[in-house]
């Protein structure tokens, strides 16, 4: 079984604080219409910039970027 070690790994840059903001409401569990409000932007714009963190911290899900920023002393 191998683990995947990037989503252990240091951070490669820093997350800008829009997207910690998007983390930190996401966290909070509250449904994508709620993150978009209080984020200002539509419900599509918070998933496509959610898609665009976890790619870019190399996970697969949300959640999973929630998780990360997390361990990483983000959020």
């Amino acid at each position: 079984m191998q683990v995947d070690h990037r989503r252990d790994a240091p951070p490669r840059s820093a997350l800008d604080a829009e997207e910690i903001e998007l983390l930190r409401v996401l966290s909070t569990g509250v449904p994508w219409s709620v993150v978009a409000h209080r984020l200002h932007m539509s419900e599509r714009t918070a998933h496509r910039r959610t898609r665009q963190i976890c790619e870019s911290v190399g996970v697969g899900k949300p959640i999973e970027a929630v998780v990360w920023a997390i361990r990483h002393g983000f959020i």
